[in-house]
Order: C-alpha cells, then structure tokens, then sequence
C-alpha cells in the first residue's frame, strides 16, 4: 500500500511539473519565439520545487513505512529492504526527469 502511495506521489509530481512548466503562446504577442512559445518566468523554479517536495515526501513515507514495518516484524527486514531501496530509487529517478524536464522546458 506504501508503495502504490509513493507512486501515486511521483505521478501527481511528475503531473505538476507537466502543467506548471509548460510554455503556453499568448494571443497578443507577434511570432511565437524560436521554442514555440512564451514561457512564464519562474514557472519552471515552482515546478522543479514541486517535484522535489513530492519526491521528499514519497521517500520519506516509504522510510516510515519500513520502519514501522521492522518493528513489527523484524525477521522480514532482509525481504522488505530491496524493493524499498528500488521504489526509492524510481522516485528519485522520477524528480531528476522533472526537475530536468522542468528547466529545459521552461
């Protein structure tokens, strides 16, 4: 169930990045810029800081889940260690593609 939160974590993050950093073409101006667009100025800061919040908050969420889980069965520790380090790295993963994603975009 942990799991399936933090992942629901990135997708909402990775979803924030999408919208705050994307590059909408206003009806005033002339040409669209060489990039298809006007961007918004500090709009991909917000979604960079977006995505590195929700990843915190899905790393720290596993960390407690696996805690909480060795406390109550220390015996299984050894089993639940290597897909809490595998979803922590796809999280982490996940906020480096939106953090990139966010400055190339905006």
């Amino acid at each position: 169930m942990a799991t399936l939160r933090s992942m629901m974590a990135v997708v909402t993050c990775v979803a924030l990045v999408a919208l705050f950093a994307s590059a909408p073409t206003f009806a005033q101006g002339g040409a669209p810029a060489a990039g298809g667009g006007t961007s918004i100025p500090g709009i991909a800061i917000i979604g960079a800081g977006l995505a590195i919040v929700g990843a915190g908050i899905g790393i720290g969420r596993i960390g407690g889940s696996m805690v909480e889980s060795i406390a109550r069965q220390p015996e299984a520790a050894g089993a639940m260690f290597t897909p809490m380090i595998i979803t922590a790295a796809m999280i982490e993963g996940a906020a480096f593609f939106a953090i990139i994603a966010a400055f190339v975009k905006g």
